[in-house]
């Protein structure tokens, strides 16, 4: 499980990487955009992305709306097994300066590549 003190260790982290992805979506954030992000991190071997932070360093807490209530989240996670076939986990964690949605996104079955939309992504 996530928690707030692994939030404020990838605060300082200097870049993004392959298994960490930081998007600001301060009032939404698009599902198609969602499911294409959980496709490349599960490629990359699976990762964390982050929403409610700002994507540039210095990287600060800025907060999210997108997916407010419980029944949205679960939606969201039921589209992602709907369309993926693999479970996300989703924490959502209470920052000072914000609410803060962690995506907790599995790696890849082995020798097997995910697409979406016929793409193979990665990050």
């Amino acid at each position: 499980m996530v928690t707030l003190e692994n939030l404020e260790q990838w605060l300082l982290a200097p870049a993004e990487t392959e298994k960490l992805e930081f998007k600001e979506a301060k009032q939404q954030y698009g599902k198609t955009d969602l499911l294409r992000y959980c496709v490349a991190l599960a490629n990359e071997g699976g990762g964390h992305l982050v929403l409610g932070v700002t994507n540039k360093p210095p990287r600060s807490v800025v907060g999210t709306q997108a997916f407010p209530s419980a029944t949205s989240l679960n939606d969201i996670k039921a589209l992602i097994v709907e369309k993926l076939r693999f479970r996300v986990d989703v924490t959502e964690l209470n920052h000072a300066n914000g609410r803060v949605l962690v995506f907790e996104i599995p790696t890849r079955t082995v020798g097997q590549a995910l697409t979406f939309d016929g793409a193979y992504l990665m990050r």
